[in-house]
């Protein structure tokens, strides 16, 4: 799995602006090709007072919460375990952070910035190694992202992450390319049952989204391609050999740095770390530079039938 060092990019704009739409549509054709950005110098500016609160959030110790959520689009704070001040703070907070990648993806990445759909901020304040989590939730077995109350309905996941620790990187570990593994086990993980239920699954979604959208029900409507990558999610995560015997490289992202990936086509876990920032963007088929390399496409040329 390439990883690129961005160091002609800062908080402040691109170093030679004149080369900056060049380099731009460069590190956009890197990411569809399943490379890994990262920016050492920091992104976000966080001052000691504001990182020291943050390394003493605590979030709830349901076992049903990952990490700490924070929607920019309705301002609500999930996950959080604290005093009201300290809600609003932290609220505060990874409000700036939404701010912050969203202006940076709109500049480092400005082929995508008209379709760029702002998601999820996270919040991730526990340490990573040996977290007991059930077996589809764990983080650190390799797997690409999907998100079962958010169908993705064939746009790119698109997600910054900044290790905010003083002093410890955070480490993960990838393997391969979404495409090497589509090939592989696709089929094997079902990808025949979801196309072939394609056409007609549509036409039920659209007549249900449709009824329930007319009465003023939200619903999230989910594509065979959501629920293929859904599966395709748990396949990896469940399946012993592959997590025991699949080719692997480890990367450590310094304290302070940013790294950027498209997490639905990087096979990926977290290894070890603590109290990392997380902004999730959705990004339409349409911006991508180079649409055949998306999980859809691919998918879709392999089953020979439309999934989204």
């Amino acid at each position: 799995m390439p990883l690129i060092v961005v160091s002609d990019f800062s908080r402040e704009g691109w170093a030679d602006s004149a080369a900056g739409e060049e380099r731009a549509r460069r590190y956009c054709e890197q990411l569809e090709q399943a490379a890994i950005l990262c920016l050492r110098q920091p992104l976000f500016d966080l001052s000691e007072d504001e990182r020291g609160f943050l390394c003493r959030v605590q979030q709830t110790d349901s076992a049903a919460t990952k990490n700490i959520s924070y929607g920019p689009a309705t301002r609500r704070l999930g996950g959080y375990a604290g005093s009201n001040a300290d809600a609003r703070r932290l609220k505060r907070l990874m409000a700036r952070y939404a701010e912050s990648m969203r202006k940076a993806a709109v500049a480092l990445l400005s082929p995508y910035a008209g379709g760029l759909q702002v998601d999820l901020t996270s919040f991730r304040p526990i340490e990573e190694r040996g977290r007991r989590l059930e077996t589809r939730a764990r983080n650190d077995l390799i797997h690409i992202d999907s998100f079962p109350g958010r169908p993705a309905r064939g746009r790119r996941i698109l997600r910054f992450f900044t290790n905010i620790h003083p002093s410890e990187p955070r480490v993960w570990k990838t393997s391969g390319t979404f495409e090497l593994l589509a090939d592989r086990m696709a089929r094997d993980a079902g990808l025949e049952r979801y196309a072939g239920r394609a056409n007609q699954s549509r036409r039920l979604r659209q007549a249900l989204v449709a009824a329930l959208a007319s009465i003023g029900f939200p619903v999230a409507s989910h594509t065979p391609y959501d629920r293929f990558m859904l599966g395709f999610h748990d396949y990896l995560k469940m399946n012993d050999s592959f997590q025991a015997n699949c080719a692997k490289e480890l990367i450590e992202f310094p304290p302070g740095s940013t790294w950027i990936a498209f997490t639905d086509a990087v096979p990926h876990a977290v290894v070890s770390g603590q109290n990392a920032l997380e902004q999730t963007f959705f990004v339409p088929i349409a911006s991508m530079l180079l649409p055949h390399k998306s999980p859809l496409r691919v998918l879709e040329a392999m089953s020979g039938s439309l999934l989204a």
